[in-house]
């Protein structure tokens, strides 16, 4: 940085920072899932957004341990988010809803505790271990097992039935400790609740040498347990030592504050609300609303208010106090009673809610259910789509159309659709996924769901396209803020963004022979006048001219005569 004061004469090497501030791109490929899942632990907690990487993170936080993460009741979170890693899907956020259906007055007895297994060597099962119901509102338990020791076995008995003793002490007979006997302590909080010793995995132990630790642990007041390494040897079963954390089963909501709790709190990021404050999030869906609605939990009343929240927060129109463009689109799902094309029309057409942050696919998918031995279940397809959209995204760029690919880990349609049904339903901005002959399963729809007469934002790529332009600009231009308001920042404001927009503009996004063709940028005095300067503002206005795809390739065939041609 330059001096302004110089008072001793000599020579001053100075560093002057003249250099270009290009704008980089902001990711376009972050999704956000809200749902049931089959547990919750490792730092996730109930209701509130938790960052996931990949399928095997997303089994260390909402899976059973050894467990595949999919759950009895069929929710469909689980089958939205390995279909959306499996189809190219990025990073994604995961907010849990419970892991039950909610149900009316249930009392923690019927609240099912998730299980402990406890390894042994091979990594294979030892013990399954359980939070009594009593201690489900206390907190996690944690579970330390280590190295323990034998009990000693009573005095030997000589031939004539008398004890052996020296100077009035028995000799006791130490079995050899063969590493089998461990230890066993229950806390929580570094307090030792109970403490067994003397344990073992043999059945029927040496007399007085050890307890089954199954026995020992029977009248526990905290914990109940269950054996599930038989059959084998006592020290092949053997627990590893370690300390294991013991959790208590998420709270069961009810159908009278479900609908409430979904909702959230955007203070405390909670909800469908909470969820969206997470910034960097660009794409959301909600597939086990669906299953809330199936298990009558919700009527569709209250699954169209939600799906209203989620469009209304993707404007950033719901309270009004959102600054900055929006960067994020909602992916819904049709009722799984409305099978039909005409049951969907039906059904949009009573929902009502046109917005152009919204996409909506049909029909429902098939996937292997493995729960259920690999046969197939109906699942919404959001998930499956948002994955797509990541991988054009990665592999083409958020331009292309996410369309014409073929979806993977789907078997099946619920229904097919036709062409004369796609017809019906394409100009309403319902996107079908078609099978085709020898084409396979592929997606054939590209629209969002804005109103049908303003078709500026009819493509899902154009409008995330210029979201991404958007965000990419307020984020890459920051360093303007207090600035001088004179011609330099204008024209280093110019550069800036005509930089970035040409960027993109050889990289296909944009429409036109030419940058002039493609893009505007203008930043002078005359859209910042002496007026909006003093009110300490900087106005650049920017036009752009994205690319569309072509969603239908028209080719004009005639006949054409080549000897009249020639006589001419």
């Amino acid at each position: 940085m330059a001096r302004l004061d110089y008072f001793a004469p000599g020579v001053y090497v100075e560093e002057v920072d003249r250099g270009s501030r290009p704008i980089e791109g902001v990711s376009t490929s972050v999704a956000g899932f809200i749902g049931f899942t089959e547990d919750i632990r490792g730092g996730a907690e109930l209701f509130k957004p938790m960052l996931v990487t990949s399928w095997t993170q997303y089994l260390e936080y909402f899976a059973r341990p050894n467990s595949n993460g999919f759950t009895e009741f069929d929710a469909y979170l689980p089958f939205s988010v390995r279909g959306y890693f499996l189809n190219g899907g990025g990073r994604c956020w995961i907010t849990s809803i419970g892991t039950q259906l909610p149900g009316i007055g249930q009392a923690n007895s019927k609240r099912q505790a998730p299980p402990l297994e406890i390894p042994r060597r091979g990594n294979r099962p030892s013990l399954n271990l359980f939070i009594r119901p009593e201690e489900f509102d206390n907190g996690p338990i944690k579970i330390k097992i280590q190295d323990g020791t034998p009990l000693a076995l009573p005095p030997a008995k000589d031939v004539d039935g008398e004890s052996d003793e020296i100077e009035g002490e028995s000799l006791l007979t130490i079995p050899r400790n063969s590493g089998q006997f461990f230890s066993l302590k229950v806390c929580r909080d570094e307090q030792v609740l109970e403490e067994y010793n003397h344990l073992s995995m043999d059945l029927k132990p040496q007399a007085q040498a050890a307890t089954y630790v199954v026995e020992a642990l029977k009248n526990s007041k905290y914990v109940s347990i269950q054996d599930i390494a038989k059959p084998g040897m006592p020290i092949a079963r053997r627990p590893l030592n370690g300390e294991y954390e013991l959790l208590p089963p998420a709270p069961n909501s009810t159908p009278e504050k479900f609908a409430h709790e979904i909702e959230g709190d955007r203070s405390e990021r909670t909800g469908v609300l909470g969820i969206f404050e997470i910034d960097e999030i660009t794409m959301i869906c909600f597939p086990d609303l669906m299953r809330a609605y199936e298990a009558q939990i919700l009527d569709l009343e209250q699954v169209h208010g939600v799906m209203e929240t989620m469009i209304s927060m993707s404007e950033g129109s719901t309270s009004g106090d959102m600054p900055g463009p929006t960067n994020r689109m909602v992916v819904l799902d049709s009722p799984p009673d409305r099978t039909k094309p005409q049951d969907v029309v039906d059904w949009l057409d009573d929902f009502g809610r046109r917005s152009m942050f919204a996409a909506l696919y049909y029909p429902w998918v098939k996937v292997p259910n493995p729960r259920n031995a690999g046969r197939p279940i109906l699942v919404p397809p959001s998930g499956h789509m948002m994955g797509v959209w990541g991988r054009t995204d990665e592999s083409r760029g958020v331009y292309k159309a996410p369309a014409n690919e073929v979806p993977r880990g789907i078997t099946g349609l619920a229904y097919d659709v036709n062409f004369r049904e796609q017809e019906l339903l394409n100009p309403l901005g319902i996107n079908c996924i078609r099978k085709f002959p020898n084409r396979g399963i592929r997606i054939w729809g590209a629209r969002t769901l804005v109103e049908p007469d303003k078709t500026e934002w009819r493509y899902i790529s154009v409008r995330r396209l210029v979201s991404y332009i958007e965000r990419s600009i307020e984020a890459g231009t920051q360093w303007a803020v207090f600035e001088p308001n004179d011609e330099d920042l204008w024209t280093q404001v110019r550069y800036t963004v005509s930089n970035f927009l040409e960027r993109i503009w050889r990289e296909g996004a944009l429409f036109g022979a030419t940058p002039s063709q493609a893009f505007y940028v203008k930043c002078d005095a005359e859209n910042n006048t002496p007026e909006t300067m003093t009110l300490g503002r900087l106005y650049i206005d920017v036009g752009v001219c994205p690319v569309r795809p072509a969603e239908f390739v028209v080719f004009r065939i005639s006949q054409w005569n080549s000897l009249e041609t020639e006589q001419n």
